[in-house]
């Protein structure tokens, strides 16, 4: 009770961002302009200031930035964090005696009122205090206030000098802060490196072209397509013991090479390179020409074993045992995984367990991988993850840690909070607008915006959708349009994406026929695929900013049901994306444009550009007239045009 003193009257509370009252850190990416946000008021009608305090970890002295009032006692200010790691935050508030009396002091001099010269005084010794306060150079400027204060001009001289702005900066820079409040928090924000806000993510089966060599092939492909994160399911060995065949049969052929998440065998486990792949002198060559395309090799981490895993012998007590003795495989009842068994988490010897599984993303790390994959993390303790990426990214805040943990909405977003920088989505579920629009909502605005980054997929080894099963071409278009737009990270796995792979191995399933999962493609030369499409898109992604972040995301109204209608703007740069989401049929729909959130002039024709054709078009207010037809291109992609001059002679300006 002894900190307590009852003269402290300012209150602060609702403070922004936050996430879980503070228990995680809010997320941002290197660049980013953040607004601290926060309720400050106290009893009465005295004038308040207040300021923002922030530092990177690395920095012990705290940076101040002067709040300013918005409406409701709501202040806000804005920051940027400009490199990679925690910063902290916190608020001061005070009761601003001078500027108390400065606002009164002009009432009293609009009113007319007598006694100005006692008000006079009273300003002059707060000047004086507050030069006692100042560094030198404020002392003497604030002197030259107190020394016309107390001469013999006249009062009005000296009011009029009362108003100065200068006065009223030295004033607010020396104020009298005994009786402050302190915000009793220190919140977090995470700043990851760019490209955990904006990615593009192409994947594919390195045994499906041969080697990590012949990968290395594909560089130049994958590039010119536009992808920067090249992603590979575990390269490790695999083992052989309940090997899987093709389309999961139980039992496997000899040339069968089973699935690359049965990791383990004798040739090694989580830290080696299947030798049918090549070496780890290959891996090096694999990142370095990379690198030098502008492409990051993101790794697969899947936690379980194969059941020939040298960690089957080598620390058994890390599995779960049955009555009968043999070690339980995994299972998703009814499904069965014979060929995977999955760590034993409960076991008494846990700490061992979470530190060698550590050491797998450290192993990797020391070898260049800077982006991870991680495979159904919700299936292991919440808790280890939020422990194993917190020590990893204090030695390394570069890191990227995509979750793919396609379950309950609850655990998805506490992984984001536990430190996850990426995030899968239910995208390839979401078919209709109003499902679309629902969803995007959620997830890009706050408070979940605040620590969940959407990666959007249209498709997985794992998932392909009865939409795209059924769709034809002009499913496989827009739902590539819708990702690439919606979201600032997206990614595809690639081959079958690109040649249009609809065949489900059965009714009703999700899974593919003949699944890459279980066997190796051979991928020749296709005469009709999506490729020349997916390089327009990225390019398209990469020529504006506005497609690079998610919280300018704003839709419109169509009076169409089939037709989706957004906007993502960034500055100058102004897209909006049309979208025929039904796959099957022409679609034709007045949209109804937010002219104000873009801001345009009701009142002038402004120029729509149509991205993918180049076709421009002269639109009149905010209803318009759109036809998109599934067969040829279901979508369009403008980049808006402003301040139209003359509808005659079409000078725009960006």
């Amino acid at each position: 009770m002894e900190s307590f003193d009852g003269r402290r009257r300012v209150v602060i509370e609702g403070v922004s961002p936050r996430v879980d009252d503070g228990r995680f850190p809010a997320k941002r990416a290197e660049g980013d302009v953040v607004f601290l946000e926060a309720d400050i008021f106290a009893d009465g009608h005295d004038v308040i200031s207040a300021v923002a305090l922030h530092r990177h970890q690395s920095e012990k002295k705290w940076r101040e930035v002067r709040l300013q009032p918005r409406f409701n006692d709501r202040w806000r200010c804005e920051i940027t964090v400009d490199r990679p790691g925690f910063y902290y935050f916190t608020f001061e508030g005070w009761i601003d005696h001078f500027l108390t009396w400065h606002r009164d002091l002009r009432k009293r001099v609009d009113a007319q009122q007598s006694g100005l010269d006692v008000q006079l005084a009273i300003g002059l010794q707060m000047i004086r205090d507050a030069a006692a306060r100042a560094n030198a150079r404020d002392r003497r400027r604030l002197g030259t206030f107190v020394q016309l204060l107390e001469s013999d001009a006249e009062l009005e001289e000296k009011i009029e000098e009362v108003w100065s702005e200068d006065l009223l900066a030295l004033m607010w820079r020396n104020a009298d802060r005994t009786l402050a409040t302190r915000y009793a928090c220190e919140h977090a924000i995470e700043v990851d490196r760019r490209k955990a806000a904006y990615s593009t993510w192409y994947e594919l089966f390195p045994r499906s072209f041969g080697t990590l060599r012949d990968v290395e092939r594909q560089l130049p492909r994958i590039a010119k397509m536009g992808f920067d994160i090249l992603y590979l399911p575990p390269i490790h060995p695999i083992g052989t013991t309940f090997r899987k065949g093709r389309n999961n049969s139980v039992i496997a052929a000899a040339d069968d090479p089973g699935s690359p998440w049965a990791i383990g065998g004798e040739e090694g486990g989580h830290k080696s390179i299947h030798p049918d792949l090549g070496t780890m002198e290959d891996f090096a060559s694999l990142l370095d020409a990379a690198q030098k395309h502008g492409i990051e090799v993101a790794m697969d981490i899947a936690f379980q074993a194969s059941p020939d895993h040298p960690y089957v012998t080598e620390y058994p007590d890390w599995f779960l045992r049955r009555p009968d003795g043999t070690i339980q495989y995994a299972e998703n009842p009814p499904k069965k995984y014979q060929d995977i068994y999955p760590f034993f988490f409960e076991s008494a010897a846990w700490r061992p367990l979470w530190e060698e599984l550590r050491s797998v993303f450290e192993f990797w790390i020391a070898r260049g991988v800077r982006v991870f994959r991680v495979d159904n993390p919700h299936t292991k303790p919440l808790p280890f993850w939020q422990w194993c990426i917190a020590e990893l990214k204090r030695k390394h805040p570069d890191l990227i840690f995509l979750a793919e943990a396609f379950t309950r909405p609850k655990i998805m977003y506490w992984l984001a909070k536990a430190g996850f920088t990426q995030s899968y989505t239910y995208f390839a579920w979401r078919n209709t607008p109003y499902e679309l629009r629902e969803y995007f909502q959620e997830i890009t605005k706050p408070p979940v915006s605040d620590f969940f980054r959407p990666n959007a997929w249209p498709n997985t080894p794992d998932i392909l959708t009865e939409y795209l099963q059924f769709g034809g071409r002009g499913a496989f278009v827009n739902r590539l349009i819708l990702a690439a737009t919606l979201s600032a990270n997206y990614g595809i796995y690639g081959p079958a994406y690109e040649r249009m792979v609809d065949q489900p191995r059965e009714a009703g399933s999700e899974e593919y026929l003949d699944s890459e999962k279980y066997e190796a493609k051979q991928w020749g030369e296709t005469e009709e695929d999506l490729t020349p499409l997916i390089a327009l898109v990225n390019r398209i992604r990469r020529e504006n900013p506005a497609l690079q972040q998610n919280a300018t995301l704003r839709f419109h109204e169509c009076d169409n049901e089939q037709i989706l209608c957004y906007s993502k703007t960034s500055g100058d740069n102004v897209v909006l994306t049309v979208v025929n989401t039904d796959p099957h049929n022409t679609q034709a729909g007045w949209v109804t444009l937010d002219l104000p959130s873009l801001q345009l002039d009701t009142g002038r024709p402004f120029q729509v550009h149509e991205l993918m054709s180049g076709a421009r078009y002269t639109w009149h207010g905010p209803r318009n007239f759109v036809q998109l037809n599934p067969h040829a291109v279901p979508a369009h992609i403008f980049r808006i045009r402003r301040k139209v001059r003359s509808e005659r002679d079409f000078e725009y300006y960006l």
